[in-house]
């Protein structure tokens, strides 16, 4: 089967490069999630700019389309490497979209899709790890790295053979949110809670 993982590598990356955010935000008529909000076309902006309902579903899509390549390839009989080359290749895609001018967002919920068909047992505590951490921090950055970087350490647990891979795509993640690690570092990054009583107070004054 390894004939044919390159070219579901490239369908990885187009499926990935289907900003979500983007599209639901055109559909229901709000701002362009890159230029209003944080800037970031993802499912936590949108749940700033545009409410619950529109940020469920980009969150649906984008775990969705990290999810399905991997689950399609490894049905397939792709191998672990070629796998971990596919979860990439959507998370690239996610982050440098050639539909979209190669702007994207930071590609959490992609890798979350693309790390789950290696178990559901590894999905439940990896879900488990960034709402603790968002829960306990308030900041949603900040539960995506503690889960990139704690992700290796869980999939050498329930699947070793996948632990190379997935630490590939952590630090893909890492690196993305490489802005945000530095404005923890120096107390300037806003918790989403703020951001959320920000929008309504906005609102209720107009």
């Amino acid at each position: 089967m390894s004939a044919i993982a390159p070219g579901i590598v490239l369908l990885a990356y187009l499926c990935g490069s289907i900003s979500s955010a983007i599209l639901v935000c055109r559909l229901i008529g709000l701002p362009d999630p890159r230029v209003q909000g944080s800037g970031n076309p993802g499912a936590t902006n949108v749940l700033r700019i545009g409410g619950k309902g529109a940020a469920a579903a980009v969150l649906v899509f984008d775990v969705l389309k990290g999810m399905l390549p991997v689950w399609g390839a490894w049905a397939l009989g792709v191998s672990p490497m070629w796998l971990g080359f596919i979860a990439i290749a959507a998370c690239i895609g996610h982050i440098w979209p050639v539909f979209f001018g190669f702007r994207g967002g930071k590609g959490v919920a992609t890798a979350f899709g693309a790390i789950a068909p290696i178990g559901w047992d590894l999905t439940g505590v990896m879900a488990g790890t960034w709402l603790l951490s968002v829960l306990l921090s308030g900041y949603s950055s900040l539960g995506a790295i503690i889960s990139a970087l704690i992700a290796p350490f869980y999939v050498w647990w329930f699947k070793p053979q996948f632990t190379f891979p997935v630490a590939m795509l952590s630090c893909l993640i890492l690196l993305r949110h490489h802005d945000n690690i530095q404005r923890l570092w120096r107390g300037q990054e806003t918790k989403i809670w703020e951001k959320l009583r920000r929008k309504k107070k906005s609102e209720s004054k107009e």
